[in-house]
C-alpha cells in the first residue's frame, strides 16, 4: 500500500511539474480576415467559422483544457500547424493565391481530411453535415473560378 502511495505522489509531482512547460497560446492581430475579404454567403461563413477558425485563424478560442499539459502541447501544435497550412486571418489579396487556397479548402473537405475527427469529437458545432460540406465546396469552387477569371482579365 505504501508503494502505491509513493507512485501516486510521484505521478502527481510529475503532472504538476509538466504544468510549467505549457506552450504559449497566442492570437496575433488579424491581418485580412477571409470572411470579410471573400464575402461568402452567411451560411458558408457560419460553417467555416464553426469548423475551421479555431485552428486556422488568429481567433482561436482556447478552452480550459488547452492550459493543461500534456494536452496543451497537442492543441498548440495542431493550431500552429493549422495556421501554417491555411490562415483565415491572413487571407491573400492576390486573386491567384486566394483561388489556390479556396481550391485547397475544397480538396480537404472533399477528401474529408477536415475538420479532423479528434476535433469534432469534442466540438459538436464543428461537425459538418453533407449539405454544409457541399455548400462550402460549391461556393469555394465558384469563388475560385471567379477569382481566376478576374486575374486573367487584369
Amino acid at each position: 500500500m505504501k508503494k502505491w502511495k509513493l507512485i501516486l505522489l510521484a505521478a502527481l509531482g510529475i503532472f504538476a511539474a509538466l504544468q510549467l512547460t505549457n506552450p504559449a497560446r497566442t492570437n496575433p492581430p488579424v491581418i485580412t480576415d477571409f470572411i470579410t475579404a471573400a464575402k461568402p454567403p452567411a451560411a458558408v461563413a457560419t460553417s467555416i467559422r464553426a469548423a475551421c477558425y479555431d485552428c486556422h485563424s488568429y481567433e482561436t478560442k482556447w478552452p480550459w483544457y488547452s492550459r493543461v499539459a500534456p494536452v496543451s502541447w497537442l492543441i498548440v501544435s495542431d493550431t500552429d500547424e493549422g495556421r501554417e497550412k491555411l490562415d483565415f486571418s491572413d487571407w491573400p489579396d492576390e486573386a491567384v493565391r486566394a483561388a489556390k487556397k479556396m481550391d485547397r479548402i475544397n480538396e480537404v473537405l472533399g477528401y474529408r481530411e477536415m475538420p479532423p475527427k479528434k476535433y469534432t469529437l469534442i466540438h459538436a458545432d464543428a461537425r459538418l453535415t453533407e449539405a454544409q460540406r457541399k455548400e462550402i465546396m460549391d461556393w469555394t469552387d465558384a469563388a475560385a473560378a471567379k477569382l481566376r477569371a478576374a486575374s486573367t482579365n487584369e
